[in-house]
């Protein structure tokens, strides 16, 4: 089978399978956020954690709990890491650096998942499955939570409350993120994603012996994917093949990305009693990532070059058992949703292609965006969009009933430039060092390239990187742990700030002049604000680096 009839086949089989799911799992986790009865499982650890489940908090509660658990998960995932060699099962190896230390637990916190370390080489079992494993559940928990705080202030009128977010936060891990992780490691295990609790030593053909790394993967890799999480438990990540053994394993890890981010659009529609609304988000994404894929896939699997027809295909930096289009489809997925994890070296895609992923990212990782993240971000740029058109027609702008006042468009003015600005200036702080050259595998513009995506990851709490780029000095450990703390949390309290606001308000009836935002003139509408701010805001960054690269 060729490469070009495989890909073609993965990729209807990940929408059969996505719209397959759509509906089910989307109202399921409708019903599992907007359900008053607590499960048997869940009372106890809402006594241990000392709170009444029946209980809802303010924005400014709820945003206190976020961010105070967040706190809390940094300073004990960052204990663990610099202590392993304290806890059972270390295989022998010393705790982090306090840098890298702090940079992985902020990574690993904020849904980021930047590495700057191996897995394999650098961590014992307990800090990956319970240190690492168990932020990839939570930190999951957390933008699920946020998300479903902000349509519930579409949904409630002249109410102060966004629910409660230990609920929230429990609900979403012990009903969602638990089930299918565990489903989704036995399909793993089974295509031979390694699951086990120590190392293998062999003896090679020439008579020496050779260890062979082992560890609980498949747990580890399932959530790692389900949760738009993305930190891989070998170097390689999910090119490795105890991570991502064969094809089919491939289409399991891409599905995973995908599942949860489209299938919210859904639970949108049916929390705010208008499903033809969550039709048109799920539309915008759907595009938006289409067009990836396809500029992706074009750039990587045409041949473009003397070198590319020789070898079939752009194959530096790939897989051969997944070839050109699967390494598209999975870069352009986990791009798009925030998760970081790579079946292929993205350092190694030709200009176009990794432009293409880098946009993916600077669209706001709205494409479909991560567990959580995505769903409030595009709700966040459709208020954006209604305001615009707004100002064309000279009507004050409304969106699921709630109108869109001042308030609401400084949070969302603060929530477009936050994340850009927290990249913008991190790429010309390292820019302006004279020791950042030293730390480029590539001079010129390739080199910036690994700078821009660099910043551009961590801000957007992506966590794939240009590996070419050495990212274990001081500045950038701590300069890129500040921009994924900063990328993360800064957005969060806006939308929690801007969901208070909406809840507050009372429900505006529909009129004939109300702007109909659940068509497809919408949608499209919402695609070209979010391209045009991309644009705007990145075409400089991307001239000096990818544009530049390709035209030279």
């Amino acid at each position: 089978m060729s490469d070009t009839t495989a890909g073609l086949l993965t990729i209807a089989a990940l929408v059969i399978l996505l719209a397959v799911v759509h509906k089910p799992f989307g109202d399921y986790m409708a019903r599992v956020f907007t359900t008053s009865k607590h499960w048997r499982v869940e009372k106890p650890i809402y006594r241990l954690l000392g709170v009444n489940a029946d209980s809802e908090q303010s924005a400014r509660s709820y945003t206190v709990s976020v961010l105070g658990f967040s706190a809390v998960s940094i300073l004990v995932l960052f204990l663990i890491l610099i202590g392993q060699q304290a806890l059972p099962f270390d295989r022998g190896l010393s705790g982090m650096p306090w840098d890298m230390g702090l940079n992985t637990a902020v990574s690993f916190v904020t849904n980021t998942n930047w590495q700057s370390y191996s897995g394999e080489s650098a961590l014992g079992f307990a800090a990956q499955a319970g240190g690492l494993a168990i932020q990839n559940f939570l930190s999951a928990a957390v933008g699920l939570a946020v998300a479903i705080a902000l349509v519930r202030g579409f949904v409630r009128s002249r109410s102060g409350e966004l629910g409660n977010f230990w609920v929230d936060l429990v609900r979403g891990t012990i009903r969602i993120l638990l089930p299918i992780a565990f489903i989704a490691a036995i399909l793993l295990i089974s295509q031979g994603v390694i699951q086990n609790f120590g190392d293998h030593t062999v003896h090679t053909l020439t008579g020496g012996a050779q260890v062979i790394p082992g560890g609980p993967v498949a747990s580890q890799e399932a959530i790692k994917e389900l949760g738009t999480n993305g930190g891989g438990f070998f170097n390689a990540n999910s090119a490795h093949p105890f991570e991502n053994g064969t094809p089919f394993s491939d289409l399991i890890e891409i599905f995973l990305l995908l599942v949860i981010p489209f299938s919210l659009t859904r639970t949108v529609g049916t929390m705010v009693g208008n499903r033809k609304q969550g039709y048109a988000i799920l539309g915008a994404m759907t595009f938006l990532l289409g067009a990836v894929v396809t500029i992706t896939t074009w750039a990587e699997a045409g041949m473009h070059s003397q070198a590319a027809q020789l070898a079939g295909g752009s194959m530096e930096g790939k897989e051969t058992q997944f070839g050109s289009w699967a390494s598209a489809l999975f870069a352009s997925s986990t791009t798009g949703t925030s998760t970081g994890a790579v079946n292929s070296m993205h350092d190694s895609f030709s200009p176009t292609g990794g432009g293409a992923v880098m946009v993916n990212m600077m669209l706001g990782e709205v494409s479909p965006g991560g567990v959580g993240a995505g769903i409030y971000g595009i709700l966040v740029m459709a208020i954006l969009t209604v305001f615009i058109a707004g100002l064309m027609v000279g009507r004050t702008p409304e969106l699921l009933g709630k109108k869109i006042g001042t308030k609401e468009m400084t949070y969302v003015a603060l929530y477009a430039l936050s994340v850009p600005a927290i990249i913008l200036v991190g790429v010309g702080l390292a820019i302006a060092l004279p020791g950042t050259p030293g730390y480029m595998n590539n001079p010129g513009s390739h080199g910036f390239s690994e700078v821009v995506y660099a910043f551009t990851s961590a801000a957007n709490n992506n966590g794939s990187a240009f590996a070419g780029i050495t990212v274990t000095s001081h500045f950038f450990q701590l300069s890129l742990a500040a921009a994924m703390l900063l990328g993360r949390f800064i957005p969060i309290a806006l939308v929690l700030g801007l969901a208070g606001s909406l809840a507050k308000q009372g429900k505006v009836p529909v009129t004939a002049g109300t702007l109909p935002t659940h068509t497809p003139l919408f949608a499209s509408l919402l695609v070209g604000v979010i391209l045009l701010i991309t644009g705007l805001t990145f075409f400089p960054a991307l001239a000096l680096g990818p544009l530049a690269e390709a035209l030279s």
